[in-house]
């Protein structure tokens, strides 16, 4: 990492409230935004999103894949830079939620896997977007059994190592 990147997030961070201690405490690894970004297809909001070109393409043929099983998955979410994160935080604080809530279920600002390039957040049809329900659809059950075919992993089990909330519908390409 560049002294650069981490002076960036050093002061997302300050702006945020969160301890400098955090980097130390923290038991996710840095993220950093890849060398290559590629557009995709726009998210189910018809918002623009990027992938790494790998990333990509095995994004691409697990959905076809799951479509060709009668499975229907959609983009929430992709590729994000740490100054979007960094919203993200501000707005739940401006709204009044603790940072310590905060940091349960979202990765502070240069720890997000969305800043690789290669985390996608899915949805499926009949199911509210990043929800817990998800994991009582078809589209997760097709997922678990055949995400890691594509390289793809669920980056947050239950009681994941990293204390972040389950979210059945983050997937991260680790190939």
């Amino acid at each position: 990492m560049s002294d650069s990147y981490l002076s960036k997030i050093s002061e997302l961070h300050e702006l945020l409230g969160i301890p400098a201690s955090f980097r130390e405490e923290c038991s996710m690894p840095l993220c950093h935004t890849p060398a290559q970004l590629v557009a995709t297809e726009p998210d189910y909001y018809g918002r623009p999103q990027q992938l790494t070109p790998e990333a990509f393409a095995a994004w691409s043929d697990m959905k076809a894949a799951a479509a060709r099983d009668g499975v229907v998955i959609h983009l929430i979410s992709a590729y994000r830079d740490p100054d979007y994160q960094c919203q993200i935080f501000k707005r739940k604080l401006d709204a009044g939620e603790p940072l310590a809530a905060i940091l349960r279920v979202n990765a502070a600002p240069g720890y997000s896997e969305h800043h690789t390039g290669r985390a996608i957040d899915l949805g499926t049809l009949d199911c509210p977007a990043l929800e817990t329900e998800f994991e009582k659809t078809p589209a997760f059950a097709w997922l678990s059994e055949h995400a890691g075919t594509f390289g793809f992993a669920l980056s947050y089990p239950r009681d994941n190592a990293h204390g972040i909330g389950y979210e059945p519908w983050h997937w991260c390409f680790m190939s």
